[in-house]
């Protein structure tokens, strides 16, 4: 039996032998070639990134996503800005003959003796100070539940898990109930209590007490002197005010945008949220046949965006720094 030894070439004295040939081919022992059947494009197609998953598709998949948020916003604007007859007789995205932004909010905070802007004002009331009070709750007992001890704190802090898991739709019922017991059907209060329990914040609360105010701190603070309230007022709270910011918004948003509990709560016109105040005005439309009542509802819209948007623009430096930190402990 005769052995084929194979030379090695010292380092750098060449290029070692090819054993495909260099034409595609690689050789068998008995001299034969064979042909490579693998294509160029079948090589190394495994390592390709997905094509989702590149530059060119994520930025598409934002662009759709985009696009898929600011086509309502353009529509309404662009309705809001025609007048009653444009608003049937043009299509949703193609301006009127006339602009008639002006006169439409003229004539939406000065129908039925400005209810709209009644509507707006019990809004920011619901939403404004309601969403103020539950923060403040909400962070106090996060911080309570992240850096004090007492008997039971995990199992109570699971049941505020657990309201978080329940959606606020299926609670309407059981607070129209207890709302009817306690005489606060058809008030202010029946609406505005409710606001201020907010699970979601306290989870997020105890999340930014963790990530935000070190042990030490407070620990310092503690040796100086300093009681637990005062503790927390003092060096907690100015600690934690970006997840103050998001949790604030988060509940504001909420609130804002609350429609089937006040549907259920309420009966006076004067009490409504703009949300409610709407859809009568759309159902009204619909129903009896108003078409001016479809214009209000549809510049009203618009309007009922507008605080927001200014909210979110003027807190956008809380707000992204606090879900940044919040998202790691």
């Amino acid at each position: 039996m005769t052995k084929t030894m194979t030379r090695v070439a010292p380092y750098g004295s060449g290029p070692a032998p090819d054993s495909t040939g260099g034409n595609g081919t690689e050789r068998s022992g008995t001299g034969k070639s064979r042909t490579d059947n693998r294509g160029p494009g079948r090589r190394g197609a495994g390592n390709r990134p997905s094509v989702l998953l590149s530059r060119a598709g994520v930025t598409a998949m934002l662009g759709l996503a985009a696009l898929y948020t600011l086509l309502p916003m353009l529509w309404l604007f662009l309705s809001s800005t025609k007048s009653r007859q444009d608003l049937f007789a043009t299509n949703g995205f193609a301006p009127g003959k006339d602009f008639a932004l002006v006169d439409n909010l003229k004539y939406l905070f000065q129908v039925d003796n400005g209810i709209f802007l009644r509507w707006l004002l019990n809004t920011v009331l619901y939403a404004g100070v309601g969403s103020l009070l539950a923060t403040v709750f909400s962070v106090a007992a996060g911080y309570t539940f992240d850096k004090l001890n007492f008997p039971g704190k995990e199992r109570l802090f699971s049941f505020v898990l657990l309201g978080v898991m329940v959606p606020g739709t299926a609670m309407a019922i059981p607070l129209y109930l207890l709302a009817a017991k306690a005489g606060l059907v058809n008030s202010f209060w029946g609406v505005f209590i409710p606001g201020l329990v907010f699970p979601f914040g306290v989870y997020l609360a105890r999340v930014f007490s963790a990530s935000y105010i070190p042990n030490e701190v407070l620990e310092a603070a503690r040796v100086d002197g300093a009681g637990e309230f005062r503790t927390f007022c003092r060096i907690g709270l100015p600690m934690i005010a970006p997840g103050f910011v998001t949790i604030f918004l988060f509940q504001f948003t909420q609130i804002w945008n609350s429609f089937f509990l006040p549907l259920v709560m309420l009966s006076d016109k004067d009490l409504f949220p703009v949300n409610l105040g709407l859809y009568v005005w759309y159902s009204s439309a619909l129903s009896q046949g108003h078409p001016q009542d479809y214009l209000l509802a549809i510049v009203g819209s618009l309007v009922s965006v507008v605080p927001l948007v200014i909210l979110f623009l003027m807190l956008q430096r809380f707000w992204k720094s606090g879900m940044t930190a919040g998202a790691v402990k």
